[in-house]
């Protein structure tokens, strides 16, 4: 009996708008390096990045490449296609606890699993796959 493993919703139908909050994030994702936004003041992470921190109002933001590994936190097995042009395939979302930038949480895809071995606690590491208009998405494989 075959397994079907999970894969990355597929490229050509992911398109993404930057604005100054979200550019760094996705300039350092064409570069493939991971990054979550950080106040410059102190130190807080945020995700989804916004212009002032949600802890001291600095408008002060660095963006520090992570280790590129995370802890998976929460996840759902999808079978079918979110597209009606494209057939059924087996996809599995999770939400991912970044390394290196605490209590940062990212939501991506795992790909190449088979969806009946994920658990919640499992340690990923990210891949790139490529979108429309020459962007990269952080994907995450099961790390070895």
């Amino acid at each position: 009996m075959s397994v079907t493993l999970s894969i990355a919703v597929p490229g050509d139908h992911i398109a993404i708008s930057t604005n100054p909050a979200t550019e760094p994030f996705w300039q350092a994702a064409r570069e493939r390096r991971l990054t979550a936004c950080q106040c410059g003041s102190c130190g807080a992470f945020r995700m989804p990045p916004t212009p002032f921190c949600p802890k001291c109002q600095s408008k002060q933001l660095q963006w520090p490449t992570l280790p590129g590994t995370a802890t998976i936190y929460s996840y759902v097995v999808c079978t079918r296609s979110p597209y009606p042009d494209v057939a059924d395939f087996v996809y599995v979302p999770i939400v991912v606890d970044l390394d290196g930038a605490p209590g940062t949480r990212l939501v991506s895809n795992l790909v190449g699993v088979d969806p009946a071995t994920v658990a919640i606690g499992q340690r990923v590491q990210v891949e790139w796959n490529p979108i429309q208009d020459g962007w990269l998405l952080p994907v995450f494989r099961l790390a070895d």
